[in-house]
C-alpha cells in the first residue's frame, strides 16, 4: 500500500513537472514568434499585477524600470508605462520585448515624442526610431542581451533627448502626489499603460 502511494505521488511530480516544461516552451516560443495566443495573455497579466508594481519604484534612481509618459494617438490621453530604457548617447533605447505592435509603442511613433523618467530625471524626447538591436545590443547588460536572444527580441526604439531649458530636471509632481518615492499613478486603462488622471 504504502509503495502504490509513492509510486502515485512519482508519478504527479513526474507529470506536474512535464506540464510545467510543456508551458515553459509554449512561452519560450510563443514569445520568440510574437504570437498573439502568448502575447495578449501575457499583456493583460502585465497591466493587471506587473505594472503597477514597479510603476511604484520605475523612473528613480536605482530602480531597473524607467517610465515612458506618452498620449493615446486616438484619445490623446495620457499614459505612463514602464519599460527598461538605457541611456544611448543622445538618447535613449528600449528594448521592444512585445514587438512593434504595443499600444504604447504606436502612440509614441505617432505623436513623434514622448517622455522619459529615469534615475529620477525626466527627459523629452523625441525622433522615434525602431531599429535592429544588433546596431546597439552593446549598450545592454550582458543578461538582458541573454534574454533577449533566448525571446528573440530583435528590435528597439530609438529615441533622442530633446534639450530645452530644464532638461534632465528632478522628477517630482506634489499634484500627483509624487515624491521622493517615485510616482502614484491610477492604473490600467491601456494595454502595458497607466492613465493618468
Amino acid at each position: 500500500m504504502l509503495m502504490h502511494v509513492a509510486a502515485l505521488a512519482a508519478t504527479l511530480v513526474a507529470v506536474l513537472f512535464a506540464g510545467l516544461v510543456v508551458i515553459a516552451l509554449v512561452y519560450l516560443l510563443g514569445m520568440r514568434a510574437k504570437s498573439p495566443l502568448v502575447l495578449k495573455p501575457l499583456i493583460r497579466l502585465q497591466r493587471a499585477i506587473i505594472n503597477p508594481r514597479q510603476m511604484r519604484s520605475a523612473g528613480t534612481p536605482g530602480a531597473y524600470a524607467s517610465v515612458i509618459r506618452h498620449r493615446g494617438r486616438v484619445s490623446g490621453r495620457p499614459y505612463e508605462t514602464p519599460v527598461g530604457a538605457v541611456g544611448a548617447g543622445d538618447g535613449f533605447v528600449i528594448a521592444l520585448v512585445y514587438g512593434s505592435r504595443t499600444n504604447w509603442l504606436q502612440n509614441v511613433l505617432a505623436s513623434g515624442s514622448a517622455t522619459i523618467v529615469n534615475e529620477g530625471h525626466t527627459y523629452q524626447v523625441d525622433q522615434p526610431e525602431v531599429i535592429p538591436m544588433e546596431a546597439v545590443a552593446s549598450r545592454f547588460t550582458a543578461g538582458d542581451q541573454r534574454g533577449f536572444r533566448w525571446l528573440d527580441v530583435d528590435q528597439v526604439l530609438r529615441v533622442r533627448r530633446v534639450e530645452p531649458e530644464g532638461a534632465g530636471e528632478d522628477f517630482t509632481d506634489p499634484a500627483r502626489g509624487e515624491g521622493a518615492k517615485g510616482p502614484a499613478v491610477d492604473t490600467a486603462r491601456s494595454i502595458g499603460a497607466q492613465h493618468v488622471r
